[in-house]
């Protein structure tokens, strides 16, 4: 099987929720494992999982929770108590097969790798990349994107939409062409606006976890993020003992998107000085 045909996997979490993943690459081989962010869906990692220079890697990608191809209930306690994301974390890590993967996360992933190493511990895992990712709450982390947030959680389809388009060119300095965009925006309108709002008003105090945390971690950053603010980059890499940050110049919040060449280099770069 070719690295464009993905190997489909459904996933079950403790609470009782189905969730898609997909193994990409070769069936035997070092492991990734790529999570999005907030409104987005595992599609955005293609530049990763079909890349010819990644193909001897075992990849998976999936839709957490609440967007995708991934159930999606109303209820606040499926979004708003950290252990569902750290049992769906898990039972993708678990019911895919990966047996020590490096975790790859994207923008609100950063919460979500947190969540789980709180609850799991980082045992099963070989290494971390934080890409533009948050793990903190107050506002000089962020850029000016977070009004646009708040209209995407709303029900009046003409002002989600707008805010929605708006955000998703926010994510970027240099702009896909209008396939890939208009693949993106149809991902993100997937997402019910109840989801999207049931992930705000989260607690975020994960620092003395990850100032404690024994782990290779490399920490990247596009310098022209208006979404996350490179603030935050700069903070995760000083908080983590050994921590590696590269920036990524004149790239906005989805570096993996907008230089995949680069980005995909730096990932192997990382992966070849693992243990």
């Amino acid at each position: 099987m070719s690295s464009s045909e993905p190997r489909m996997i459904d996933v079950t979490t403790p609470d009782g929720l189905h969730i898609q993943a997909r193994a990409w690459g070769a069936r035997k081989g070092a492991e990734l494992l790529f999570i999005h962010g907030f409104s987005q869906a595992g599609l955005c990692w293609r530049r990763q999982t079909m890349a010819a220079e990644l193909a001897h890697l075992h990849m998976v990608d999936y839709d957490f929770r609440g967007h995708g191809a991934s159930d999606k209930p109303a209820a606040a306690d499926y979004y708003q108590p950290a252990q569902c994301w750290a049992d769906e974390l898990e039972a993708v890590i678990t019911q895919s097969g990966l047996e020590q993967p490096v975790l790859v996360g994207w923008s609100y992933a950063g919460r979500v790798i947190c969540d789980y190493l709180g609850l799991y511990g980082p045992a099963r895992l070989r290494g971390i990349v934080f890409v533009n990712a948050v793990t903190r709450n107050e506002r000089h982390f962020y850029g000016t994107s977070n009004r646009l947030m708040r209209q995407m959680c709303t029900p009046d389809l003409d002002i989600n939409i707008a805010g929605t388009r708006a955000f998703l060119r926010n994510c970027f300095e240099i702009m896909p062409d209008e396939d890939v965009f208009a693949q993106l925006l149809a991902a993100n309108m997937v997402v019910p606006p109840y989801v999207r709002a049931r992930l705000f008003g989260r607690p975020a105090d994960y620092d003395e976890m990850l100032a404690a945390l024994d782990l290779p971690v490399m920490v990247m950053q596009g310098d022209r993020d208006i979404v996350v603010a490179p603030a935050m980059a700069h903070h995760i890499a000083a908080n983590i003992p050994g921590a590696r940050l590269h920036m990524f110049e004149g790239i906005g919040h989805a570096p993996f998107l907008e230089a995949p060449g680069a980005f995909n280099a730096a990932l192997l770069d990382f992966m070849s000085g693992l243990p």
